[in-house]
């Protein structure tokens, strides 16, 4: 039986699929010929059809690292669905001791095909010498992004992988993500230590989500709009706001005109986000408001609308919340209810350097250690908060001033606590530039009069030759205007200036004089986007890049 033939047969004997969508085979013969692969594929696509399958033909257990309860809920009913399907079970909080104990004496046993775990609990010695000892033959890394400090949805644990990875052997590694600009997948490779992966991707356009951007003046006049589109549109749907107090005020206001609605923000107690997160899916829900802190890995295609209240803090965690809509194909709505004024929130969420002496009061707990310290101990020397704590020490080990290995955290030898400590300062820095670049980008997308899936698609390095014709700006006529200028002004490029031009590609590396390695993310007829490692995004002009010879391709 061939490669090919064996999957489809899994696919449709097991899974009941009949035909796989694009992508989604390549990645699975990439898999059981021990190659690893990185899947970017829209929400919604089936991703997990990928890991499902190969899972199922390869010899030994899969390791689904996930990042939410809900989320390996989800995963492992979804597998349980499937009569045929390999057992699959989860381990978490959720569950009792000897549950879980029993969980782990079946997956030792091989009972069990599918074991999802969060990254928190790979920190321990203990579950990552269970999972050597099981003989695990592929490793799932889901919602990717978490492990790209240019990521959204940045998780420090998800940092720790790699080293995972290789204690267990290296088996082949499948990363899954919905969302990932050039840098994002970078770095998900880097982090991840995976082995000339292959990339599949099924594009990033959602052609049944109509994009569209409401300027306001006033902040009342704009949360009256964003209740009465609300109260107008086909439900169910999401409103994603900034802060935790929004949420409680946008959710009293839509019930108050008998929408039924409920809050959601990461300070509620876990038994109440489960408690909303399951009505929403039952049906019992038509509104969720919510903090970004809803949504990841959500099953529910019949999300008609996704209503943004506060402009996001990147493109990649708008592109994210949006795909949470019409994952049925059929048609839904984007809004994001913009105020100039409300970046400023955005901008000092981003903001905020560490503090000098905390980050050297660290590196000296650490330094004055006969042993490597682990983390937990750690906190009660420097008597600071785990997740203040882990911020700082990620940032040092980010500048080479830690290392952490099995045992716990070591300092590097010779580095004095002062030069530790403006190292990771750096690093900070550099991060907060990149954040709000990051909010430009986004500021970029609210604020244009060209087509609006053009400029979400170029920001993630495809190309869509002409205006959709059904965003905002292409219904108003002003993006076929625009497409129109960049025409008349490419037709009266000299032959120069369309060599120079078509010197840069989407993807490509380049090298700038001042910032150094970078990626270009698109071109423009008259400028050309491109992120850089330390500095961020950056929009150039090609008229000042021809002139002053700012970018050279990379060697």
């Amino acid at each position: 039986m061939t490669t090919r033939t064996a999957i489809d047969t899994t696919a449709a004997d097991v899974y009941g699929w009949r035909e796989l969508r694009p992508g989604q085979p390549e990645a699975i013969s990439a898999l059981l010929d021990g190659r690893d692969v990185l899947a970017l594929m829209p929400t919604g696509f089936g991703k997990s059809a990928i890991y499902q399958v190969a899972g199922a033909l390869l010899d030994g257990p899969t390791l689904v690292v996930s990042p939410l309860i809900a989320l390996q809920t989800d995963q492992v009913d979804g597998l349980e669905r499937h009569a045929r399907a390999p057992r699959a079970a989860a381990i978490n909080s959720a569950r009792g001791a000897s549950a879980n104990e029993e969980t782990w004496r079946a997956f030792g046993a091989g009972e069990i095909e599918f074991l999802f775990l969060s990254p928190e609990q790979l920190a321990s010695d203990e579950v990552v010498d269970r999972l050597r000892t099981s003989g695990v033959s592929l490793v799932v890394v889901d919602e990717a992004h978490c492990v790209s400090a240019w990521g959204h949805d940045f998780r420090p644990d998800y940092l720790h992988l790699g080293s995972v990875i290789e204690r267990l052997g290296h088996p082949p590694v499948l990363a899954l993500t919905a969302t990932g600009a050039g840098p994002v997948r970078d770095e998900i490779v880097e982090r991840l230590g995976m082995r000339d992966p292959l990339v599949v991707g099924h594009g990033f356009d959602r052609p049944n989500i109509d994009l569209q951007v409401v300027r306001h003046e006033e902040e009342k006049e704009k949360e009256g709009a964003v209740v009465a589109e609300i109260v107008g549109q086909a439900r169910p749907g999401l409103l994603y706001v900034a802060t935790r107090a929004a949420t409680t005020r946008y959710a009293d206001a839509l019930r108050a005109e008998g929408v039924q609605a409920a809050a959601y923000h990461a300070g509620l107690p876990a038994a109440e986000r489960d408690r909303v997160h399951e009505r929403f899916l039952s049906g019992e829900i038509a509104v969720v408001v919510a903090t970004s802190a809803f949504g990841m890995g959500i099953d529910k295609s019949d999300v008609r609308f996704v209503v943004h209240a506060d402009v996001p803090d990147s493109l990649d965690a708008y592109y994210q919340e949006i795909g949470r809509a019409g994952r049925d194909g059929e048609p839904a709505v984007a809004t994001l209810h913009y105020r100039t004024e409300d970046l400023g929130l955005r901008t000092f969420f981003a903001s905020g350097l560490p503090s000098k002496t905390e980050l050297g009061r660290v590196f000296t707990v650490v330094a004055s250690a006969e042993t490597p310290i682990r983390r937990s101990v750690l906190a009660k020397h420097v008597d600071l908060k785990p997740r203040h704590l882990g911020r700082l020490v990620d940032l040092l080990i980010e500048a080479s001033a830690l290392t952490e290995g099995r045992s716990g955290v070591h300092a590097a030898d010779g580095m004095k606590a002062r030069d530790a400590a403006a190292r990771a300062l750096e690093v900070a820095a550099s991060r907060e530039r990149v954040e709000k670049s990051r909010l430009a980008m986004m500021q970029a997308y609210a604020e244009t009069s060209g087509c609006r899936r053009q400029h979400l698609l170029a920001y993630f390095g495809e190309e869509l030759a002409e205006p959709c014709g059904h965003c905002d700006t292409c219904l108003s006529g002003s993006a076929f205007a625009v497409d129109d200028d960049a025409g008349s002004a490419d037709a009266g490029a000299t032959d120069a200036d369309s060599t120079a031009d078509s010197a840069f590609r989407a993807d490509e590396s380049v090298r700038h004089r001042e910032w150094g390695h970078g990626t270009v993310m698109s071109v423009e007829s008259d400028r050309v986007t491109v992120f850089f490692e330390s500095e961020g995004y950056k929009v150039l002009s090609l008229e000042a890049v021809r002139d002053g010879k700012l970018l050279l391709a990379s060697s």
